[in-house]
């Protein structure tokens, strides 16, 4: 958390927000190393006086696009949030930084276990991007054809090759989950196990979960909230995620069960999962 789906709706709340708003200012807190080793006097006057000129994602990574050909990667890892408020409001519970725009309004990222980072890039550096992540989900390079070949070639278990963000970018436990439970795949079968008919099945399934959370505007349980600090919805449509505790599969009656796959809480069902 936050997976595909939060930080896409983060991404299409911030932009009508922050596009084509110039940047006066940058105000961060104790926590300096939310600029990911960057001095915070520097990164200020680097960015003062550039223009947003629009809100990008890549996989989990939200990408500020400036006039100047640089960047502002924002990496929100497990409890980060981005939200624009007036300047003048009180701090949000857990604020490491903010960007202060010409119109009053400054983006604020808070972040309760600090992982998330924001750093500022030169040109062309967040193309390098591509190199570390695999395709996105939801794009037309992302076909049952190429899972099929990517995912022949790996022989580890199946919830953790699909979270490899080096193999697709931006699935993350939640969904995975959600996958696996539509497409009635175990998430211990070796990934390069399954037949034609249930790579079809998987493809399908992740790509109707993550449009599912985006509809739903994200999952939020506790610590998400998009750019308006508004929460998500899509936790009250999970199948299986979160629901081991005396749960029922909904389609089979059966019980859900949490076990531990790659270090990663896993959530299935003990009857129709195979």
């Amino acid at each position: 958390m936050p997976e595909l789906p939060e930080v896409e709706t983060s991404r299409r709340t911030l932009e009508p927000l922050v596009a084509g708003r110039r940047i006066v200012g940058l105000r961060v807190g104790a926590f300096e190393g939310v600029l990911g080793g960057d001095d915070p006097a520097a990164v200020a006057a680097r960015i003062a006086g550039s223009t947003i000129e629009r809100v990008r994602r890549r996989g989990k990574y939200l990408l500020l696009d400036l006039d100047d050909g640089t960047t502002i990667e924002a990496h929100l890892r497990m409890t980060g949030q981005l939200v624009v408020v007036p300047g003048g409001s009180s701090p949000l519970r857990f604020e490491h930084l903010a960007i202060v725009l010409d119109d009053g309004q400054e983006i604020r990222f808070a972040d309760q276990r600090k992982f998330g980072r924001l750093r500022h890039l030169p040109p062309g550096a967040a193309a390098r991007l591509d190199e570390r992540l695999g395709p996105e989900p939801l794009s037309r390079r992302f076909t049952a054809a190429w899972l099929a070949s990517a995912l022949g070639r790996r022989p580890g278990k199946l919830k953790s090759v699909l979270l490899d963000q080096r193999l697709i970018a931006g699935l993350g436990n939640i969904y995975v989950d959600e996958a696996l439970f539509l497409a009635r795949l175990h998430p211990e079968r070796a990934a390069n196990s399954l037949t034609e008919a249930e790579i079809r099945r998987l493809h399908r399934a992740i790509r109707a979960v993550l449009r599912a959370g985006i509809v739903h505007r994200g999952t939020s349980f506790s610590s998400y909230r998009d750019a308006t600090g508004a929460s998500g919805e899509n936790q009250r449509f999970l199948n299986v995620y979160g629901q081991s505790r005396g749960g029922r599969c909904p389609r089979c009656g059966g019980e859900i069960a949490r076990i531990v796959v790659g270090g990663r809480g896993t959530h299935f069902c003990l009857k129709c999962q195979h």
